[in-house]
């Protein structure tokens, strides 16, 4: 009975091992986009209040700060993902989801829930990057 337990005890293994590898390079990871590089330097607070516009509008019909919705909570993503990766998700998201592995999993914890494109320019997306950024700093 044991050889019939262990393929399925290293699938687990092989699953953590790949889920434990894509949490740790996380901040590393820059996703897959046209943002290649973000220069952060103190919170615009202007850039904040345009991109708390933004997600009200844009975002928080399947996304909340502090809770889990139809999408991830985005409390505190700036200390999980980099802005490079945030940006990217929020300007390219079909593919985002096909072959990033963060966002694959992300899909699959919100029952596949596709993160829709709402055709955002990258100023707009750096809008939200500066809003989530007051967020985490201000909670």
């Amino acid at each position: 009975m044991k050889l019939t337990e262990q393929p399925e005890q290293r699938k687990e293994t092989v699953e953590e091992a790949v889920t434990t590898t894509a949490e740790a390079d996380a901040m590393d990871n820059k996703g897959i986009g046209p943002v290649k590089s973000v220069e952060l330097g103190d919170i615009d607070a202007a850039m904040a209040t345009k991109g708390a516009d933004l997600f009200k509008n844009m975002c928080s019909a399947c996304h909340k700060m502090d809770k889990k919705f139809i999408g991830p909570a985005l409390a505190d993503v700036t200390e999980r993902r980099s802005p490079e990766w945030i940006m990217n998700m929020i300007l390219n998201p079909e593919q985002m989801i096909k072959e990033d592995p963060i966002a694959k999993k992300l899909l699959v914890e919100s029952n596949m829930a596709v993160m829709a494109n709402q055709g955002l320019s990258e100023e707009e997306a750096r809008a939200i990057l500066e809003y989530f950024r007051q967020y985490d700093t201000e909670n």
